[in-house]
């Protein structure tokens, strides 16, 4: 004869029966949730229903009911009187540390997505950036991070015309995008940086140098850009000028922006892109920097990312690091202005 299960009414610290109605297999996990498993470990850790629902902060029926439901699902009582105490089964007994532990990896689960520290932590951080950035710019945020977070990793990709960094951030395959828009795209969060004037760098034995230019004179000059990212794409400087209805002239397109400086040192040709990078290379080369002659809105610099890292406090650590690099750089720049041609505006580049 089987067993019956304890009634609702009788207390909880009675026996229950085992094996009546006990699911499949291949139900079983449907119907446990972390709940369970948080009275399950109370219960058998108190040995007591009562204690349990005091340190659970429950009322004694509400676990009782619960108590029913493991016995159900383990098809064991769990915990049987002894004398006028309470024991945990053999069943029970080796129930105790899988339930801490499933504990424990659901605390770790949720504290570490609330919460990150640096120190400890063995994450790998993916930035995706323009090589026209400051070229001081990512060294130092390299160095920072790696600074406070001595055990993670850092990828540094390249936002080229092969890659879709939207699809990336989407994906989770980078977790932050850092360059310059005239629009940057809607459906990603943002937060801007900084600002850069735009300016032009030429070699110093360059007409302009000597004779200055007017607008003519600057877009019929032939001029060097990067390569679009995109097919079809325009750079920045040539959408500024779209706006405007005029058109420059570009002889050269380099997929390699950190070599232009060296292009220009040599040729008659023209760079037109933020002050920061071009203060940055000319310190080294022998060229000068111009301002450009057609009036054209400074260059708005952002770091973008995904919704699925918004709460993340690890990708939320990597964007105040971005923000107080650029911060530090630019606190640097002032305290040492570079004796070089006229305005001032905030930090790095792009075309």
């Amino acid at each position: 004869m089987k067993p019956h299960a304890a009634p609702p009414h009788i207390p909880a610290d009675a026996p229950a029966a085992a094996g009546a109605g006990a699911p499949s297999e291949r139900n079983l996990f449907d119907r446990i949730d972390l709940h369970l498993i948080r009275v399950l470990h109370q219960v058998l850790s108190e040995r007591s229903v009562s204690r349990a629902a005091l340190r659970l902060g429950m009322h004694q029926p509400a676990v009782s009911t619960a108590l029913k439901r493991l016995r159900e699902l383990a098809g064991d009582p769990l915990l049987v009187r002894s004398g006028a105490h309470m024991v945990p089964t053999e069943a029970g007994e080796r129930m105790l540390e899988p339930a801490a532990s499933v504990l424990r990896a659901a605390e770790t689960l949720f504290t570490e997505a609330r919460s990150f520290d640096a120190r400890t932590s063995c994450q790998t951080f993916r930035i995706a950036a323009s090589d026209y950035l400051d070229p001081l710019f990512l060294p130092r945020l390299v160095a920072d991070v790696k600074r406070q977070a001595p055990l993670a990793s850092v990828e540094i990709h390249a936002l080229t015309r092969e890659a879709d960094y939207r699809a990336q951030l989407a994906l989770g395959e980078i977790d932050l995008v850092i360059g310059n828009w005239l629009q940057p795209p809607q459906e990603l969060h943002m937060a801007r940086l900084f600002s850069d004037e735009v300016v032009s760098l030429v070699s110093r034995h360059h007409p302009a140098v000597r004779r200055g230019w007017d607008a003519a004179a600057w877009l019929a000059a032939e001029h060097i850009a990067p390569m679009p990212t995109h097919p079809g794409a325009r750079g920045i400087i040539d959408q500024m000028l779209d706006g405007l209805d005029l058109r420059r002239r570009i002889a050269v397109r380099s997929a390699y922006f950190g070599l232009i400086p060296d292009m220009v040192a040599n040729t008659q040709l023209v760079l037109t892109t933020g002050r920061r990078y071009c203060e940055r290379v000319a310190a080294g080369l022998p060229v000068v920097i111009l301002p450009c002659p057609i009036t054209l809105p400074p260059l708005q610099y952002y770091q973008l990312w995904h919704a699925r890292s918004q709460h993340s406090s690890a990708a939320r650590w990597l964007r105040e690091r971005t923000r107080e690099a650029i911060a530090g750089l630019q606190q640097q720049a002032a305290a040492s202005p570079s004796p070089r041609p006229p305005t001032t505006t905030n930090q790095e580049t792009s075309t």
